[in-house]
């Protein structure tokens, strides 16, 4: 089964995936890249008003294949 790595971009910029993950299908790949966003979003949102994050998936020839965002903004009204 082919390897695939998620790469992880924020305010403080990219987390390189050196390990990667085994999946069976790309549907299991696509919920698992979806699946993550909220868990790292919920991490960030306290400290900041906005956050953004970004899973891009690469194959293992470097070869971007899927890409997943969240935003998450925040303010009072008053």
């Amino acid at each position: 089964m082919p390897r695939y790595f998620l790469d992880l971009y924020n305010g403080d910029g990219l987390t390189v995936d050196d390990h990667g993950q085994v999946f069976e299908t790309r549907d299991r790949l696509r919920r698992e890249a979806i699946l993550i966003l909220p868990d790292i979003v919920r991490d960030e949102m306290i400290e900041n008003e906005r956050t953004a994050i970004t899973v891009k998936v690469r194959d293992e020839s470097g070869r971007q294949i899927f890409e997943a965002s969240l935003v998450i903004s925040s303010g009072w009204c008053d």
